[in-house]
């Protein structure tokens, strides 16, 4: 924090207060020495589906040139697609900190579920 003339030891001093201190180093820019030290010391685990981009290992350049990735790769299949191709399917680049979008496409109803949703189907004799 020395561009902001900040000690960082006057926390111990009494001169800065611990939340102030928190403060400072929540708000450093993600390219920041401390940022990166914080986000390289997670565990890498399996994505909790919440979307945490500050504790991902990418500054906000390498996201941007991520985003810029996908829409050319997305510009390239509407261009195929515009000349009578078939276009690939299109996967967003992965990023570190948020979780991929899962397509399973739409769950299946058992018959046991569609009975209880739909009055119709109730008297009709279960299939073995």
């Amino acid at each position: 924090m020395a561009f902001r003339g900040i000690d960082v030891l006057d926390a111990y001093r009494g001169r800065l207060s611990l939340r102030r201190l928190r403060i400072l180093i929540q708000h450093l820019p993600p390219e920041s020495a401390t940022k990166t030290a914080l986000r390289n010391s997670q565990p890498d685990e399996e994505p909790s589906g919440e979307s945490r981009p500050d504790l991902a290992p990418w500054s906000g350049a390498e996201m941007l040139l991520a985003a810029v990735l996908d829409a050319v790769r997305m510009n390239t299949n509407v261009l195929v697609a515009a000349n009578g191709g078939k276009p690939g399917d299109f996967r967003p680049t992965p990023r570190p900190g948020i979780p991929p979008e899962t397509s399973s496409g739409p769950k299946r109803l058992s018959d046991e579920e569609r009975r209880a949703l739909d009055p119709r189907l109730r008297n009709e004799p279960q299939e073995a």
